[in-house]
């Protein structure tokens, strides 16, 4: 009788191939080895390297339907939206139909157009159920509202939803405005994003002033322990040539400019705006696309006088060779 029945080698056989959760498989109990091949319809795992079948009995993951063409496969999926933070349940919710019809297209019985309508308005009534929830769909709503009016990408909407949700779930809200709470949230996201918004504007699309968008944007950060990269000029180019309805040789002549600042620390302790609209003026002028003062003045919120500063900085300091 061999011996080495009796010591601890008796674990070290593999087990049978009924017995191993295909979950759990990572390598080959008989070589080693990783390369592993799931044969779905044979319902087994395969090693590649020797063939040895780990396990014979694996779960198919995939619908249970069958479709032979596109169109079948079209018309039998079965999926829902996908998960949003934009909306308070996350989009999971479901609703009842208010078409009194059963699955086949036949109308109720009195009895069950009842026990319906219940259902209806307690879905209706739960789906909203304690304060934090009717909060939220209250603040979100605002949030999409306000992200509309900017027309703001996607991206920021739903960043914005997710730093209201964690201020919600700091509490943080109690004690302020959700108004100013909510174009906080987005001006933060824009700073995040990296897109060029000011405060001015998420203040008159908000209908919150000005100084409590800045309070409580200041109150997130310093509570949510978030760091915000400082705004850089070149993020306002592109938005103050779309504004002015300018040639794209505008802004990349702006953005030459405003590099060639950069490298002589022009830049350093100016507004980026200011700046950033002194160089989209320099640029007009350069191609011909003349824009005055006072249109540069009024899409980038800042006085003319701030403009003509910035001008004449650059213009002293950069050389500019213009061909008439």
């Amino acid at each position: 009788m061999n011996d080495d029945r009796k010591g601890g080698h008796k674990n070290s056989d593999p087990p049978p191939t009924s017995q191993v959760e295909p979950a759990k498989v990572q390598y080959c109990p008989e070589c080693g080895s990783t390369r592993l091949m799931r044969d779905y319809e044979c319902a087994e795992i395969v090693c590649m390297e020797c063939g040895f079948v780990i396990a014979a009995k694996i779960a198919d993951r995939g619908p249970e339907w069958r479709a032979f063409d596109n169109e079948q496969r079209a018309k039998r999926t079965r999926v829902g939206a996908p998960l949003t933070y934009t909306i308070h349940d996350k989009g999971l919710s479901t609703m009842i139909d208010w078409h009194d019809r059963d699955v086949y297209g036949k109308s109720l019985s009195p009895g069950q157009k009842a026990q319906v309508y219940r259902l209806r308005k307690w879905q209706r009534r739960i789906r909203v159920s304690d304060a934090t929830e009717r909060n939220l769909a209250f603040a979100l709503s605002e949030i999409t509202k306000i992200a509309n009016n900017l027309n703001l990408p996607k991206n920021i909407l739903e960043t914005a939803s997710v730093i209201y949700r964690k201020a919600v779930k700091e509490r943080l809200i109690r004690g302020r405005s959700i108004q100013g709470v909510t174009a906080a949230a987005i001006y933060l996201a824009c700073r995040q994003c990296r897109l060029a918004r000011t405060l001015e504007e998420i203040a008159q699309a908000s209908s919150v002033n000005k100084k409590e968008v800045g309070r409580s944007y200041r109150f997130l950060i310093k509570e949510l322990d978030y760091f915000i990269p400082p705004l850089k000029p070149s993020q306002y180019i592109t938005k103050f040539s779309n504004q002015l309805t300018m040639q794209g040789k505008v802004e990349e002549i702006a953005h030459k400019i405003l590099a060639a600042a950069k490298e002589l620390k022009l830049t350093s302790g100016r507004g980026p705006t200011g700046i950033a609209a002194a160089a989209s003026y320099i640029a007009s002028v350069l191609t011909g696309e003349r824009k005055t003062q006072r249109e540069i003045a009024e899409i980038a919120q800042v006085t003319e006088v701030t403009i003509r500063n910035r001008y004449k900085e650059l213009v002293e300091r950069l050389m500019f060779q213009i061909s008439l």
